[in-house]
């Protein structure tokens, strides 16, 4: 580092960055757009399109994604590369605000309607709006008049009556008209001749408000519209009239947003009449001059965003349905698919300076959390169950061969996402883990209590507090002890996957023979069989099934397996869930001396001991560190397997 040559980096970069923007008059300017007309009469929400789609757009026919499917029926998704590793699962979301762009760039409705985005607090709302500013910030350089407030197009200089000859000369069609300030100067410093009108180039910038405004909310009783639509400059009145456009200062939200970006920040904060400006913004495509101007032409994309409650409100009121009228409302509700909530905390934590080590199902469980917290209550089924179907996972009525339906689980809460535990409780608490962590690993025991003591600090109804407290003490507690009994029995088995698939594949023979009242043939011998009754009901009593029920269940499996062989589908252990789940407890059972050696605190001996460190080796094959290693296994021990 020490010998690194600073100078010529720094002299590379300049010199492989050099950029002269274009200089020149107007005249020059349409030989640049004879060029490429399109790209030079490009409104603001073709190029925000544009920028999105570039990147690449990927489209997956759910019928060749089991997943999917189980997931989204048979609709046809599309996932934007520009959106993929930042936001996750809510895909149906960004298709909506890609549909409104692809709209708008069409010059449909949607161009002349503000795109308005309403969810839970911390559900990606602004981070959306983030991304679309500096997607717009990131792209190349526009043609603008020289010296115009509103950075306006150039096109804007033919007159009206020529219009018509230029559009058939050059395939497109021209928008727009000039600004106060504009005609102002093409009449008295060019005499008319607007081709010698200067145009050059301009970039975007959130910093500079160039092609950028934001609009945070404003004090109700102190709501001034300069903000908005710029002012009069007072000082010029004693030089110049009110009504001549010297006097305007064009600084206003809209005005610096013009061909680009205005955002409304949590926009129903503001009293309805300073929203007036959106009307004539989006229907007629201009905005209020400041003083006694002229209306002032305005090409750009309104942005807007809040959180349920101020939508309801201003909803509710019916002198709103002017402004109501021109909304495009998406909503964007808090992530419902486990596997996508897992990776919002890893890019986060990506991004943050922590180097913990983190055990394997840590952020998993705070993910559980996360999810069941926004889950309504469902008389189909109970709470887990659901947020395993909603992760594509394929579960099963019990007692049927019928699989549970997403879409009548949907159909049951439609409000569902949008309240719950938001990503910053669940990033808060990691955070406190990670900080408090004195061995520089943290484990889903320690994230579970620090939530829990979150929980207890939240500022909710008691109902839900415990409630939620339901969640971190019971349901997501049970399930860990499922997962880590079923990991630890996998570290200890050699060849899980093998004894498992082995009795899968012997119940499934047996109980087809028992339910078809036939005889197995013996594979070494040729000998004919009787199933094997006992073998079949020390399978069966891991989940509670015994005596007649026994009978129903053998039909049960036997009936689904032969629809997953029609259907074209692949058998294995995990393929129908209740007998995936008595194979795993017949596993778990049969090691009957895993209580004897899971922890370093009982007295082994010399082969038992051999198998404790083969399988703390296996762990840590599997993610585990020394030290996490130890917690979960004594963890185990003391929970899981008493004497």
């Amino acid at each position: 580092m020490v010998d690194f040559n600073f100078a010529t980096l720094i002299k590379k970069d300049r010199e492989e960055r050099q950029y002269v923007p274009f200089t020149g008059t107007f005249l020059e300017y349409l030989k640049l757009v004879a060029e490429n007309p399109k790209q030079h009469s490009m409104l603001a929400h073709q190029r925000m399109f544009n920028l999105l789609v570039e990147p690449g757009v990927e489209t997956i026919k759910t019928e060749e994604h089991p997943h999917l499917k189980r997931i989204y029926g048979n609709e046809t998704i599309k996932q934007y590369e520009f959106f993929k590793h930042d936001f996750f699962g809510i895909d149906n979301s960004i298709m909506k605000i890609m549909r409104y762009f692809h709209a708008a760039a069409m010059k449909g409705e949607e161009s002349r309607q503000v795109l308005y985005l309403v969810g839970p607090v911390g559900a990606g709302k602004s981070s959306i709006m983030e991304a679309l500013k500096r997607a717009l910030e990131a792209s190349p350089d526009i043609y603008v008049l020289q010296g115009c407030p509103m950075r306006e197009m150039p096109l804007h200089l033919i007159p009206k009556h020529l219009r018509p000859v230029f559009e058939r000369e050059l395939g497109i069609k021209v928008e727009g008209d000039l600004c106060p300030v504009c005609r102002y100067r093409l009449k008295h410093e060019f005499g008319g001749e607007y081709e010698r009108f200067p145009v050059t180039t301009a970039g975007f910038s959130i910093r500079s408000r160039k092609g950028v405004g934001v609009v945070p909310p404003v004090d109700p009783n102190n709501q001034d519209t300069s903000v908005l639509i710029g002012s009069v400059d007072i000082s010029k009145l004693d030089l110049y009239p009110e009504d001549d456009p010297r006097v305007l200062s064009l600084n206003g939200a809209f005005n610096a947003g013009n061909r680009g970006i205005v955002e409304f920040i949590e926009v129903f904060k503001n009293e309805v009449e300073y929203l007036h400006a959106m009307i004539t913004a989006t229907q007629e495509k201009s905005i209020p001059s400041p003083g006694k101007g002229a209306m002032i032409y305005f090409d750009g994309i309104i942005l807007a965003h809040s959180n349920e409650a101020e939508w309801n409100k201003f909803k509710s009121d019916h002198t709103n349905e002017a402004i109501l009228d021109r909304i495009v409302k998406v909503e964007v509700p808090y992530c419902l698919q486990l596997d996508e909530e897992v990776k919002i905390y890893r890019k986060i934590l990506r991004n943050s300076n922590f180097d913990a080590h983190i055990a394997p199902h840590t952020i998993e469980m705070a993910s559980m959390f996360a999810i069941l917290s926004r889950l309504a209550p469902s008389v189909k089924v109970d709470a887990l169950t659901k947020l395993k179907i909603y992760n594509g996972e394929e579960i099963v009525e019990k007692g049927s061969t019928k699989k549970v339906d997403i879409f009548e689980l949907r159909e049951e809460a439609q409000r569902e996402g949008m309240s719950g535990i938001s990503t910053r409780f669940i990033m808060k608490a990691l955070d406190t883990a990670l900080s408090e962590s004195e061995n520089n690993c943290i484990n889903p025991l320690a994230i579970l209590d620090t939530m829990v003591k979150a929980t207890k600090e939240m500022a909710v109804n008691e109902d839900e507090r415990k409630r939620y407290l339901g969640f971190l003490q019971d349901t997501i507690k049970k399930e860990y002890n499922l997962i880590i009994e079923k990991e630890v029995t996998r570290a200890f088995i050699h060849g899980y996957q093998e004894q498992a698939e082995s009795l899968f594949n012997n119940y499934l023979d047996h109980a087809e023979a028992f339910v078809n009242v036939t005889k197995l043939k013996d594979p070494n011998t040729g000998e004919e069989l009787e199933p094997d009754i006992k073998f079949l009901q020390s399978i069966e009593e891991q989940i509670g099934i015994s005596g007649t029920a026994s009978l129903g269940f053998r039909q049960d499996v036997t009936s689904y397996m032969f629809s997953i062989l029609r259907s074209g589908g692949r058998l294995d252990y995990k393929s129908y869930e209740p007998l995936k789940e008595a194979i795993e407890k017949k596993l778990t059972f049969s090691v009957k001396e895993l209580s004897r050696v899971v922890t370093k605190a009982r007295v082994r001996d010399k082969e038992q001991d051999s198998k404790y460190n083969a399988m703390v080796e296996e762990m840590k094959q599997n993610g585990y560190c020394d030290h996490c290693c130890n917690v979960i296994l004594k963890y185990a021990a003391n929970n899981l397997w008493k004497d």
